[in-house]
């Protein structure tokens, strides 16, 4: 597939929805938001291609990645009726293939995450139960260079204390506290509005996928190492 480049339009036209976010703005500026959101389309079509040839995607379109710019405010202090960036997500295919892609598209605010956001309770205690057995293997993925170099380190919600029926001072705690398991990406707008963009993003996505997999192989296997999917 051809570069698709995000335009400069579409970020801008973000930059002014942000500061004009009211149903009569965005009412008179509708077709703006369709030239824009199109781009965005293609873009997101352009990345889930170069997904695709380093992992298996089940996300059927660029399309159906993205979410809508039209904000649930039921249950949000923040009643404007819209998100200010273009967002979208990807899962991977198949039981055996754990985890999930995020990209976050926003002025000055622009990353892709990858990992696990929210963890069933089951996988929550699999993945405890394996850290707390075998945690040099996690560590030796997240002391990793490659991975360093790109996202620092993993990032997610931790509990204040150690998880029930843990020791607070097992040496594995500041691990074993993580309730979300994620790793982050910033790109400066120059990158975003570049050629090349939908790979360099897709380039970073692939670089998680000795995270990805280990956490894949823990979610699929029992504590003998048996396959369980």
């Amino acid at each position: 597939m051809a570069d698709v480049l995000i335009k400069k339009e579409s970020m801008d036209f973000l930059k002014k929805l942000s500061k004009n976010n009211t149903r009569e703005w965005f009412s008179t500026n509708k077709d703006k938001y369709t030239d824009a959101h199109e781009n965005i389309v293609s873009f997101a079509g352009a990345l889930l291609a170069e997904m695709n040839k380093h992992d298996n995607i089940e996300t059927t379109s660029g399309k159906a990645s993205l979410f809508r710019i039209y904000k649930d405010v039921r249950f949000s202090k923040d009643k404007t009726p819209y998100n200010t960036h273009w967002n979208g997500g990807f899962k991977r295919a198949t039981k055996k293939l754990r985890g999930g892609y995020y990209f976050h598209i926003e002025p000055g605010k622009t990353f892709v995450a990858g990992g696990f956001w929210g963890p069933s309770t089951e996988d929550m205690k699999r993945i405890r139960e394996d850290i707390a057995a075998n945690h040099e293997d996690l560590e030796q993925i997240l002391a990793d260079k490659t991975l360093i170099k790109t996202f620092e380190k993993m990032q997610g919600e931790q509990l204040i204390s150690a998880p029930r029926g843990y020791d607070k001072n097992h040496e594995a705690i500041e691990l074993l506290r993580y309730k979300q398991f994620l790793l982050k990406h910033e790109f400066s707008d120059e990158e975003v509005l570049s050629p090349g963009f939908a790979r360099e993003a897709s380039n970073v996505f692939k670089k998680m996928r000795p995270f990805l997999d280990y956490m894949s192989d823990v979610l699929t296997t029992d504590a003998n190492g048996i396959p369980t999917a």
